[in-house]
């Protein structure tokens, strides 16, 4: 299982972030998503299911999205989502937003990956925690730089 948590100070507001995390947005921190359809409740809700599409080279894999938890409080924004990949790993994501000032967010950001069969266990032992560490890295920096375009 890899599991990491990583925290940056955005200079932006609160809400301008939590934008960013809204079904119609979430192709612009997330651009290998080619389709993000709610399939039962709302974006706002605990219990939320979406149907996302994710390419990754030629391959598209189609899975479900499932909302675990959902705050939307002036000072703290939190989702957490969970999904199996391919049928081999169990990915849970945690975003949390802390309101510092007007002008500044904390943006928390955490997950796991476990494989759920032997190929995925196997193949999360074959990755180095390098590469994971330089994804999530990315997928930072893509928010901060997308937030700064709002």
């Amino acid at each position: 299982m890899i599991q990491w948590k990583e925290e940056k100070m955005i200079e932006v507001n609160i809400e301008k972030v939590w934008s960013l995390f809204f079904d119609e947005n979430i192709k612009k921190i997330m651009p290998k998503v080619e389709e993000h359809t709610i399939i039962e409740k709302t974006e706002v809700e605990v219990g939320a299911k979406h149907q996302q599409k994710y390419r990754e080279g030629k391959r598209v894999e189609t899975y479900i999205v499932e909302t675990l938890a959902y705050e939307d409080s002036p000072d703290k924004k939190h989702k957490q989502i969970s999904f199996v990949l391919g049928k081999a790993f169990n990915i849970s994501l945690t975003f949390t937003l802390i309101k510092i000032d007007e002008n500044h967010t904390k943006f928390i950001y955490e997950g796991q990956n476990e494989g759920v069969n032997f190929v995925g266990r196997a193949m999360l032992k074959l990755g180095s925690e390098k590469s994971n560490n330089l994804v999530v890295k990315e997928f930072m920096d893509k928010v901060e730089q997308e937030v700064l375009k709002v």
